[in-house]
Order: structure tokens, then sequence, then C-alpha cells
């Protein structure tokens, strides 16, 4: 989810904490280090209900890739930004609907590679590029992604708790279109982000959050400014929501306790 435009790194920096590493550390994984927890523990200050938000989004986002399989019959996966590999991954919730759904994880932190490679080596409809998310016609045009994803049939293109990495200066509304302008009618964008209606919130966190990772880190948003993400897409029901809303299947599930932030966002089909 480390997602800067300086060239993509060959080698671990475990002096700065990486997005990636302190969502893993957050959902309890073991692949990150001591200055991932350090800048953990400090988020916590600022937004308490972190981990609460974090193991929501993790669940809507096998949510939703469970409902694009079984209800709208979706095969194809491109994983944008996907972070380091925890349980119950897009590929493995997928393939329990369907074993040839094919998935494509894209990260730029060398640590996702290695993991994400390790786990997907013996999966034959999976693979894992190192790409800028931003860098369409790279990942799209990837002799990986041209091996399994068939882009005469619709696709969902995963983003899911990434964009707050970009900053406004690279216009992700424009990424979310610009991916969508390239896939076949028919196809799904999935996108959520971290927003807040509180303005101290949005300063704090995010100056916060550019600091720690030196400045790999875009912008905590406006729910509104989310929505415009959408334009041009027709958006599924229940519409875009604070994401455990989402089509929940279950009441049992972590609750925010307090909301200084939420992640949100929904579904959008291309026509």
């Amino acid at each position: 989810m480390n997602q800067a435009r300086d060239p993509l790194p060959d080698k671990i920096d475990v002096n700065v904490p990486s997005v990636a590493r302190m969502y893993d550390h957050i959902l309890g994984g073991k692949n990150n280090y001591s200055v991932d927890r350090e800048a953990v523990d400090e988020l916590l200050k600022v937004v308490p209900s972190t981990q609460a938000l974090a193991l929501n989004n993790r669940r809507f986002l096998q949510r939703v890739v469970r409902v694009l399989a079984r209800d709208y019959g979706i095969r194809q996966f491109i994983d944008h930004g996907s972070g380091l590999p925890t349980q119950d991954n897009v590929h493995q919730v997928a393939q329990q609907v369907d074993k040839g759904c094919r998935v494509v994880y894209v990260d730029n932190d060398p640590i996702v590679l290695a993991h994400g490679r390790a786990l997907l080596e013996e999966n034959e409809n999976t693979t894992v590029i190192q790409a800028d998310m931003r860098d369409t016609e790279g990942i799209l045009g990837h002799p990986d992604t041209v091996r399994l994803i068939d882009f005469d049939q619709p696709v969902a293109a995963l983003f899911v708790s990434v964009l707050h990495c970009i900053p406004d200066a690279d216009d992700p509304a424009g990424l979310v279109r610009r991916v969508a302008g390239r896939l076949a009618p028919g196809s799904l964008l999935v996108v959520c982000q971290l927003v807040s209606e509180d303005s101290e919130t949005r300063r704090a966190v995010t100056d916060f959050m550019a600091e720690s990772t030196g400045g790999n880190w875009g912008r905590v948003r406006e729910p509104r400014e989310v929505d415009g993400f959408f334009e041009g897409l027709e958006v599924l029901e229940p519409g875009l929501v604070e994401v455990s809303t989402w089509r929940p299947d279950s009441d049992v599930g972590p609750k925010q306790t307090t909301w200084e932030w939420q992640e949100y966002g929904g579904v959008g089909r291309r026509p």
C-alpha cells in the first residue's frame, strides 16, 4: 500500500514505517518490524478506533470478493495495493466459489513481493507483481497480467483502503477512471478509503502518516470526495457506505467505539 513515485524499492528499509507492514501488525500479522509497531502505537493515540476499523475493512474485502464471484459471476480480480498476505486473501476467497478464478496482486513494497510469491508459487491462477498502482499501463500490460486476465471479459479492480496513500496531485479519482476505461463493460470497481468529517482528524492523521512514512502518503478525505471517485459508474446497492454496513453477512464483528474516522466506499459497475 506504499505507493511513492520514487523508483520501486528493491530492499526493505527497516528504519521507516511501511503502510503495508503497519496494516499487517494491526491485523495481528508477523511480517513487520519494531518501527512499524511503534508507528501503530502512536497512530492509536490519535485515532483509537484504528484496529476495529482495519479488521472491519479486511472483512469487507473478503465479503465483497465473495459477493462479486458468487452473485455477479466475476472470475478475474486485480488487487491494487494488496499489502502483505494474511488469512483469506482475495484468491482464497474467490477460488472457494470457483477454482478457476484468477487474481493479480499489485504492490510496490518488496516485502509484499517476497511473501506473496512464496504464498502463490503453487497456484497457477494467481500472481503478484511489484508496481506502483498508479502505473496503469505497466500493470495491465505486465506479462503476468496479460497471462491471467482476459480484458474482453469483466474484471473486478480492487482499490481497497489504498487511495488515501495517493496525494491529490496524482489524481486518485483519475486513476479509478483510467482503470475503468481499460476494462470491459460490466466490470466492477471496488473503492474505499479512510475518511473523516472532522477537519482536525483529517489534518492530524494525514500529517502523522506523511511524516512517519517519509512522505509515502496522500490524505484522509471527506466522504463527498470519495463519492466523486465513482463518477460515470453505476453504484451497486447499498450505495456508498461505511464498509462494515456493505451487505453484512453477520452481526458479529469488531465495533468501532469511536468514530474519528471510517473506511468509506462501495462498488461501481462500468456501463
